[in-house]
């Protein structure tokens, strides 16, 4: 059980060292392997910026280093990289980044390696409050802001209607300049301007695979929303970039969700129902994931639990030392991978009317 009251103008964030977050991951060590694994410390930092700028500096390509899953930039992180070959044995560190030397392993370290994550969230500018946090807390497990960044879910809804040229203009648009990619796809755009599809080539596929995925995102958080609404009135809402999150005020049954592809089959016709209009009013079907032109792009499809449990759920509550007069709360616990901290924050301390 918990009960917080608080100001409704919390503050997240407000210093990288308000949001910790530490990698949970099973590496088996083998000195034998081929691969040299460190943990990953950085601040101020993207994960692919991180793990580019580490690649320069170990003169080694971008796709010899591996990662489970990307990190927030504005925040202290840890997590684990692999690296294609034989490292010297030492720590290294650069400006805002730091690895630390782990050993050797027979395997790559690719997205979706993880247990989970433990998160220490300082959550500021609070009134007098009161807090009783015990156990586990059921949350919706959408996706949140940082997964759709500027254009992410417009730009791979173009992709899916082969409107090329509407995703290039969004990309330039995009935070393209700070990955190192806008220079390559501007130049293609001037040698051959029509040539659209070529231009989204320069992108790496891992980016232009997250375009696609944050479109799947969004129409996955849309349904679960949806699924909220259908079967209960006791909720609360809260708004964000895309929509609105819906939290219901009470424990639901689970069930998994389909995160849409042109192979998904949907168990329920109410379920089915609810995805298909949302996809129809985004002018979207389902054999539309299917990218000829691009087919490394094409996605099948996958589920995701509609919600999870942020474990080992704990808070402290002390004075706030960067805001006069208020309070601050520190909030530790854990989530399976794939789930967002910000929302399991947004369920316990938003105002929501």
């Amino acid at each position: 059980m918990f009960c917080v009251s608080v100001y409704k103008m919390y503050k997240i964030k407000q210093i990288p060292e308000d949001f910790i977050v530490k990698e949970m991951n099973n590496i088996e060590i083998n000195e034998q392997g081929k691969y040299t694994y460190f943990l990953l410390k950085k601040k101020n930092y993207t994960t692919e910026k991180a793990v580019s700028t580490v690649a320069k500096y170990l003169k080694k390509q971008r796709k010899d280093i591996g990662y489970a899953g990307a990190k927030d930039r504005n925040a202290l992180t840890e997590q684990y990289i692999s690296i294609k070959g034989q490292i010297k044995k030492q720590d290294i560190n650069l400006k805002d980044i730091e690895l630390k030397y782990i050993g050797r392993g027979k395997e790559r370290i690719n997205l979706g390696n993880l247990k989970g994550n433990e998160f220490i969230i300082t959550v500021r500018n609070l009134e007098e409050l009161n807090s009783d946090i015990k156990g586990n807390l059921q949350i919706p497990n959408y996706f949140d802001e940082q997964r759709f960044s500027e254009n992410n879910a417009e730009i791979g809804e173009s992709i899916l209607k082969k409107d090329f040229k509407n995703a290039v203009d969004l990309i330039l648009g995009s935070g393209l300049k700070e990955l190192g990619f806008e220079k390559d796809v501007k130049e293609h755009t001037l040698k051959k301007p029509n040539d659209f599809i070529g231009a989204i080539k320069k992108i790496p596929k891992k980016i232009r695979m997250m375009y696609v995925h944050a479109f799947q995102s969004l129409i996955f958080n849309e349904a679960v929303a949806e699924i909220i609404k259908a079967k209960t009135n006791d909720y609360k809402k809260i708004n964000y970039s895309k929509g609105q999150f819906i939290f219901p005020n009470n424990e639901m049954q689970n069930q998994k969700i389909p995160l849409i592809g042109f192979g998904t089959e949907f168990k329920d016709n109410k379920l089915r129902d609810i995805s298909l209009k949302i996809l129809e009013e985004e002018g979207i079907k389902l054999r539309d994931f299917i990218i000829r032109c691009m087919p490394e792009l094409a996605s099948e499809g996958d589920e995701r639990y509609m919600f999870v449990k942020a474990e080992k759920l704990s808070i402290k509550t002390d004075d706030d030392e960067l805001n006069k007069n208020k309070k601050k709360c520190i909030v530790s616990f854990t989530l399976p991978k794939g789930s967002y901290a910000t929302i399991v924050i947004k369920k316990i301390f938003s105002d929501i009317n």
